[in-house]
């Protein structure tokens, strides 16, 4: 199955195990993200592929991770993770590699995020209290938080407050950054 195809598949099925789990219909999980029922229904049947930002606002109306839809669930400890951005044909420009799947424990998730082409990625607020620790490793980084952006260069930490909207920008044509997610526990 080719990659574009698997990630909808692992993303419909966790979008109904978590919603069944929640005991949700598609209305409450509708209210709850701020993603319409239509769309949901969609994203479940895989007849449509959400954008990250999306994928993000199911994430945290669920009041589950991000890596819990794209990571491999197979294989939660497999190093090297799996570049999953074929799925998201909405953006091309923004290759998400999940280097550890979200851990309990920890409250932790990591990625590998490389945007392409000065590609701009707007985000809303995720759940209060989850923050962002950016590591630039190429290019240059703007970071928008509170209104204001700030530009973050190679070898540069940026910790950012998620729980309010943010934006992230590609300022050189190809920038690579590790993006380590904390949720409150």
């Amino acid at each position: 199955m080719e990659n574009s195809a698997l990630l909808m598949q692992c993303i419909a099925q966790q979008l109904n195990a978590r919603r069944r789990e929640l005991g949700w219909s598609l209305d409450k999980t509708a209210q709850a993200t701020g993603v319409s029922k239509a769309m949901l229904g969609q994203i479940e049947r895989q007849e449509s592929s959400p954008t990250i930002a999306t994928l993000w606002k199911i994430a945290t109306g669920l009041q589950c991770s991000f890596s819990s839809f794209i990571g491999d669930a197979e294989h939660p400890q497999h190093k090297g993770g799996q570049a999953m951005n074929a799925g998201f044909c909405h953006d091309a420009d923004m290759l998400v590699n999940t280097l550890f799947r979200y851990n309990p424990q920890t409250g932790m998730e990591a990625f590998e995020i490389t945007l392409t082409n000065r590609h701009e990625q707007r985000s809303t607020a995720h759940s209060p209290g989850v923050t962002e620790h950016l590591h630039v490793l190429q290019g240059l980084l703007a970071v928008q938080q509170g209104g204001s952006w700030y530009q973050v260069k190679p070898t540069e930490q940026f910790v950012l407050q998620a729980d309010q909207p943010h934006a992230y920008r590609d300022e050189h044509g190809l920038t690579r950054f590790i993006d380590i997610i904390t949720y409150p526990r």
